[in-house]
């Protein structure tokens, strides 16, 4: 029997057109460092028609791919609205790869236009000849150089004088839900990023999951602040549930330190917000040396990206009035798939014991435990396994089929590891693979630990991550030299031009010989625990 219910298509249009139609008067405002600038998003939506149309004069058509080098602000949330509209695919690059990976993902994902914040051209400007398939840059913003881009040979032009010269219409295609709508690329934990590219349909579920109380609880009457990047798997999904729901949005652009942003909850007032706990952590330094500030606005704050301590979410409920919440995803699951909050009824003495787990599943997300032959765990909260994880806004595969180990007759292995109790909570105890996870952002251990043995005086060395008071975690480096000479800022010198900066180990200690397990490999584990006891004598090295 076949239902008599309408197949009317889920996708980045529709948020549009209820945005930017219904919630037409709401506003977009976006900090410019010296007070704000604001529109509606009836005018959101008239900037993202001419952007279409100017994308289309550029010759992008059907699929083809535009990619973002852009903070959070307006112009970037209309290429959020247009791009995927328009029947093309929005691929947000990570300002914060380095180089070489830069050039990898917008090759493989074939951009063809980027639009490049105009603070941001020095950045860009270095790839961009690398950029293999790209003809066009779109520089966004006032006192843009452009000089440095032209060099690349490719044709550089002006935001604001291409949209002023299209119409405030487009004629928006009928675009199959189950199309890509935009793709974002992991970080690169090991080898190469990878990409994930979400459709129209995922993108619109997930913005409701998000506005729904057991999600983010984005309503109409919210004022949204995304710290989060918008090139960090579309900023949560903040953007389009703001949208979704009719609530205001509040873009920090690039003024992300915890002044600017403590000016904004003041001056605006947002009442939910998002951002990796290192934002918090900044944050809460601050309001401790001014305890006057008034962040009460806020009712809600979502954080992860790397777990969440108790101590910083006790200290913002119980001084300034801010409930933080732990949410748990990664690129892969669009990102949000646990939010932590206590079951109705916990007692008191066990409130944050469950706030301090990642949280029970978002409903239309489903998760499980397995061992290492891929049998399936019991969710009793003592099993501990592998977290693999699916739902409608979970990705099935990798861009261009990389990496199908990662995947699980339909379920995505997450590579964390831990367990699951009875009513769905979830905690991860550690990760499958000795990655690194700084800021929210991602370090590989392996490519760091590669780029030391190349140093000639380096025998041996191993790098692991432990707890930093403001990062949450830093890279130790555990080395053998071949000669005492060798110090860690040489080390630190040697590394410079090899991975980014922020990769970089601060913590360094020499030894004679790493620990290995019964099988020769490093055991991390065991180095862990040594630093932990204080049993390295270890070296601090910084700029």
């Amino acid at each position: 029997m076949d239902s008599t219910m309408q197949d009317f298509p889920l996708t980045i249009a529709a948020i549009m057109r209820h945005g930017c139609g219904v919630h037409g008067a709401r506003t977009v405002t976006t900090a410019t460092g010296d007070g704000f600038r604001r529109i509606t998003h009836r005018e959101l939506g008239q900037q993202a028609a001419r952007l279409a149309n100017a994308l289309r004069r550029l010759g992008v058509t059907g699929d083809q791919r535009v990619a973002t080098f852009m903070w959070n602000n307006a112009e970037h949330l209309a290429a959020y609205l247009a791009v995927p509209s328009m029947g093309a695919v929005l691929h947000t690059l990570n300002i914060r790869l380095f180089p070489e990976q830069i050039a990898y993902v917008a090759n493989e994902a074939e951009d063809r236009v980027v639009l490049v914040d105009g603070s941001l051209v020095k950045l860009l400007a270095p790839v961009l000849g690398e950029l293999e398939t790209v003809q066009t840059v779109i520089v966004v913003g006032e006192g843009e150089q452009a000089g440095p881009l032209r060099e690349s040979g490719k044709t550089v032009l002006s935001y604001a004088e291409l949209i002023d010269a299209e119409s405030p219409d487009f004629a928006w295609p009928e675009v199959d839900e189950r199309s890509a709508a935009a793709m974002c690329y992991t970080s690169g934990t090991t080898g190469n990023p990878k990409g994930v590219v979400y459709s129209h349909r995922s993108s619109f579920l997930h913005a409701m999951a998000a506005c729904t109380t057991n999600g983010i609880g984005v309503g109409a009457i919210d004022s949204v602040l995304p710290v989060v990047p918008m090139f960090h798997a579309n900023a949560w999904g903040l953007p389009y549930a703001a949208l979704l729901a009719g609530a205001d949005l509040v873009l920090p652009d690039r003024h992300l330190d915890a002044r600017s942003l403590i000016g904004m909850v003041e001056k605006l007032r947002p009442t939910v917000a998002g951002a990796v706990p290192t934002i918090w952590n900044d944050v809460l330094h601050r309001l401790e040396d001014d305890p006057e500030h008034d962040m009460s606005s806020l009712r809600l704050v979502v954080c992860g990206g790397s777990a969440v301590p108790v101590s910083l979410m006790r200290t913002f409920e119980e001084k300034h009035g801010v409930q933080i919440r732990q949410l748990w995803g990664m690129t892969e699951t669009s990102p949000m798939a646990t939010m932590a909050w206590p079951p109705p009824g916990t007692p008191d003495d066990q409130h944050w014991a469950f706030r301090a787990t990642q949280g029970q599943p978002v409903g239309g997300v489903e998760m499980r435990i397995v061992d290492d032959d891929g049998a399936v765990l019991p969710s009793d909260g003592e099993a501990v396994g592998e977290v693999e994880v699916r739902g409608p806004w979970i990705t099935g595969s990798y861009y261009l089929g990389r990496d199908e180990s990662k995947f699980d007759s339909g379920w995505l292995r997450t590579g964390d590891v831990g367990r699951i109790d009875d009513r769905g909570f979830v905690t991860l105890t550690d990760r499958a693979k000795d990655v690194i996870k700084s800021g929210g952002e991602w370090i590989s251990s392996v490519e760091l630990e590669n780029c030391l043995i190349g140093h000639p005086q380096v025998l041996e060395a191993a790098v692991v991550g432990v707890p930093d008071e403001r990062w949450q975690e830093r890279p130790l480096a555990v080395v053998v030299a071949k000669h005492s000479s060798v110090s860690a800022e040489d080390l630190r010198k040697f590394l410079a031009d090899k991975v980014a900066r922020w990769w970089l180990p601060e913590r360094w200690t020499f030894v004679d010989e790493i620990p290995r397990t019964s099988v020769g490999k490093y055991d991390k584990k065991a180095i862990r625990a040594r630093y932990a006891e204080h049993g390295y004598w270890v070296v601090e090295a910084r700029d």
